[in-house]
């Protein structure tokens, strides 16, 4: 299956461990409040694109359709 071409790029962060689990518990509760799968990523993305201001909710749908 070709992948289609996508305007986003990959950064790679290092985080401290305790963040990681942090994160992950409330990105279990907006997976289960939204009924849909939600990451940690999704929760980063999320909160720098609301910090921000940056795109719209396409944005995190183009993110999504390009990577699977």
């Amino acid at each position: 299956m070709a992948r289609t071409k996508s305007n986003n790029v990959q950064i790679n962060i290092s985080i401290p461990a305790g963040w990681k689990t942090e994160l992950e518990n409330p990105a279990r509760i907006y997976s289960v409040e939204e009924g849909d799968s939600i990451t940690l990523l999704d929760l980063m993305r999320r909160e720098i694109q609301g910090k921000y201001q940056l795109g719209g909710q396409d944005s995190e749908k183009q993110y999504h359709s390009a990577s699977y």
